[in-house]
């Protein structure tokens, strides 16, 4: 209901924008504007869940992936997770028969997700079946690979879902925001952006706390053993935080292709030189 009250009030300050606005309305129009822009999808204008949106994101990662009978189970919570969150917040404008797309979206997912999670399992599972318990082979399963590996299979996962984009197209738009056709090449543009925006998020965020737990490590500003895990799981969630932000901003979601970059077909029908489209996030 807050959300629909919002969706009202922005339209309804459209209408008066030319009126004077005090400052105290500059506030409440701010706020108003980013409740509405991150509750509701841009392409269907439908209500996105409140766990699906972003900043529902800092709530879905687990660092402690250290024992082995738990670390399938839990890959696959944070790739059901990464993948559900994709689903919502990609581009809803791919051209397919809506029960046939929805149907080969979540055939799809579960794939990405069931594969993500046995190969992000496979290192550890591996180290302990054969007891490599070396200290270089802790090094690297532990410290080196989790990094890499999560933004690899979180890259994976987005494309491997949102490829009915690329197979099917996606809308495109002119500056007025009229939609001039249907791209592939826009929709394997946007989806290659998200992956990559994806795989910068989760591959930093597993790789900057490691280093600053080795530097904490070495300073001694941990006393005690039992203190490692509450101050890794601090440190993780606090560059979460930060990564957030900043992946989804590598790339506008507005995105934006140039007139070479488009099909013949969709050139035909206007001069226009830039076109525009919903990346997702």
């Amino acid at each position: 209901n807050e959300i629909k009250r919002t969706r009202l009030l922005i339209q309804s300050d459209e209408k008066t924008l030319s009126e004077p606005i005090q400052n105290n309305q500059v506030y409440v129009l701010i706020c108003i504007f980013f409740l509405f822009k991150s509750s509701v999808h841009p392409d269907t204008d439908k209500i996105i869940p409140v766990l699906l949106r972003p900043p529902g994101m800092s709530s879905s990662l687990n660092p402690e992936f250290n024992f082995s009978y738990y670390l399938l189970f839990l890959q696959f919570l944070f790739h059901s997770y990464t993948t559900a969150f994709t689903l919502v917040n990609g581009n809803g404008t791919s051209k397919a028969e809506e029960y046939s797309l929805q149907q080969k979206q979540m055939l799809l997912g579960l794939g990405a997700i069931s594969y993500a999670a046995c190969i992000g399992a496979l290192p550890l599972t591996f180290m302990n079946r054969y007891a490599l318990k070396g200290s270089l082979m802790q090094l690297v399963v532990r410290k080196l690979l989790p990094a890499p590996l999560f933004g690899l299979t979180s890259a994976f996962t987005v494309a491997v879902v949102r490829s009915p984009e690329f197979e099917n197209g996606i809308e495109v738009m002119d500056r007025n925001g009229s939609v001039i056709g249907v791209s592939k090449k826009a929709g394997e543009k946007a989806v290659m952006e998200t992956a990559l925006s994806r795989a910068a998020l989760f591959g930093t965020t597993f790789f900057l706390p490691e280093v600053l737990m080795y530097c904490a490590q070495r300073a001694r500003l941990v006393k005690t053993p039992r203190a490692l895990g509450p101050v890794r799981m601090f440190a993780v969630m606090s560059v979460l935080a930060g990564m957030l932000p900043v992946s989804f901003s590598m790339f506008p979601q507005c995105g934006e292709i140039k007139r070479a970059d488009l099909e013949p077909e969709i050139l035909s029908s206007t001069e226009e030189t830039e076109f525009f489209y919903n990346r997702g996030i």
